[in-house]
């Protein structure tokens, strides 16, 4: 049992010692009015310093992640993060930066975001980036409030932006933000755009389409030029949520597709640490005739140095209080310079074949509602085992059992008790056999000790809560030395 620090504590306890003050004391009131000066001094638990270092350590050991096991979660691309990244967003010549600083004394800096612009340009075939936005949502808001842009400087006021029934959550929710209406394109049986049901929503109100690509089914959209010249001919801009592009790198050009404009997950596709609500970062690159609405200030180089651009009279504005997640931002050209061309392309290639071993050892067992080619993760039903008696979520939970993450539930909508699977290019055979016989393991519990699923998880510090309350009701507050359980 690990208690908490207030019930370790001690009067006298100390984990450091502070040397002796060797100038003359001020009195707080010297600097501060008596109204903002605490009463008494905050009661804080008073501790050793290897009460402290093992508390955390075990607290840790608690919670899964990725450097204790695998953590296949659909969509969100939870992959291994080298730690390189890290030690070179951690050195003190970065680290040390504030952003007001003056342009001159920020060059390493500055040339960082200038290569990532640059080398984000070459991966999508898009002739500039910006990198302020703070994640994948921000980036699809900063991508609608281009399209607005765009639309009013021509003197159109176009109300709509079309999405498919597959989008990810926040893509109506950037469009209804943005000031547009989202209307909905259904998918085939194939769960493919229907490029029928497309082309009976497309009107001169339409102002673009938001397409994930490969969609959440994990399926590459054959018809994106289709698509994409549909809706050229309103005069409607194509956005690519880059959620899923680490199914593309090195393989395909978002440019080349007929996007207008996209962005792209750092915290995902390229290797960033992603989780536990950040940080982020949802970079937006746009073509030729978009560039001029691009947030300000701009990154360029003017001449031997880099500079930030603030004469933009066509841009958007500022949509971030700086220049975007540094640290995110640095870890990304690591990965990048790391692996070069040809590695990104082993990345795409790679989280492919993972995505369709999996696929192809669990179907039958699994339901496979949509059997076109899987891209980098595949999406099963859980449909034949709910019929026997334990829901998805029961699967999810039970693997927790056996050391795995659970992948994402319940989502896309279209798929009946989905299970999307994202293994990544980073995990080893061994590991994607481990989690496939865990499945199939799951699978044999509820035919034969059904109570062993539904009940699970076992050996979790924490076995199954009641989830909506918890959300509804967190209280993790500390009060008269009493914490307040939601349970």
């Amino acid at each position: 049992m690990i208690m908490l620090l207030n019930e370790c504590s001690k009067t006298g306890k100390s984990g450091v010692t502070l040397p002796c003050c060797d100038v003359p004391e001020k009195a707080l009131t010297d600097y501060f009015s008596q109204a903002l000066l605490r009463d008494k001094a905050p009661e804080l638990p008073e501790l050793s310093e290897p009460e402290v270092v093992r508390h955390f350590t075990n607290l840790s050991s608690l919670n899964h992640h990725l450097d204790k096991g695998f953590y296949p979660l659909g969509s969100c691309t939870m992959k291994y993060n080298p730690k390189v990244n890290d030690a070179a967003a951690a050195h003190p010549a970065f680290s040390g930066l504030h952003p007001l600083q003056s342009s001159q004394s920020l060059q390493g800096a500055m040339q960082i975001y200038g290569e990532v612009e640059q080398y984000l340009c070459a991966v999508t075939g898009m002739n500039a980036f910006t990198l302020q936005p703070a994640a994948g949502s921000h980036g699809e808001l900063t991508g609608v409030m281009i399209m607005r842009k765009y639309h009013a400087s021509k003197g159109q006021n176009k109300s709509i932006i079309l999405i498919p029934d597959s989008a990810h959550g926040t893509n109506p929710a950037s469009v209804a933000i943005g000031g547009f209406k989202a209307v909905t394109v259904n998918s085939t049986s194939e769960g493919l755009v229907d490029i029928e049901d497309l082309k009976k929503k497309l009107t001169p109100e339409v102002a673009g389409f938001m397409l994930t690509n490969p969609n959440t089914l994990g399926i590459f959209e054959e018809n994106v030029v289709e698509i994409a010249r549909l809706i050229h001919q309103q005069d409607g801009l194509m956005y690519m949520d880059g959620a899923n592009m680490n199914a593309l790198l090195g393989i395909v050009k978002t440019a080349d597709m007929g996007f207008d404009i996209t962005h792209i997950n750092l915290h995902k596709t390229f290797s960033t640490p992603h989780g536990g609500g950040g940080p982020g970062s949802g970079p937006i690159g746009v073509n030729k005739k978009l560039a001029q609405f691009l947030p300000t200030p701009v990154i360029k180089k003017d001449g031997k140095n880099w500079v930030f651009d603030w004469n933009r009279p066509d841009s958007i504005g500022h949509v971030l209080s700086f220049w975007g997640h540094f640290g995110v931002i640095i870890r990304a050209w690591a990965y990048i310079r790391m692996l070069g061309a040809k590695g990104l392309r082993e990345v795409a290639e790679n989280a492919i074949i993972n995505a369709n071993y999996i696929r192809a050892r669990l179907e039958g067992i699994y339901e496979l509602p949509y059997k076109k080619r899987s891209m980098h993760e595949i999406v099963f039903s859980g449909d034949k085992q709910k019929s026997r008696g334990a829901k998805t979520l029961d699967i999810a939970k039970r693997l927790l059992d056996y050391g795995i993450h659970a992948p994402t539930i319940y989502f896309p909508l279209i798929v009946h008790e989905a299970i999307m699977i994202e293994p990544t290019e980073t995990e080893k055979l061994e590991t994607l056999d481990q989690f496939i016989e865990t499945m199939l393991t799951i699978d044999e519990e509820i035919s034969n000790d059904l109570e062993k699923v539904t009940k699970a998880p076992w050996t979790t510090p924490v076995s199954r809560l009641d989830e909506g309350r918890a959300n509804r009701e967190l209280n993790i507050k500390w009060q008269d030395g009493t914490a307040i359980k939601t349970e």
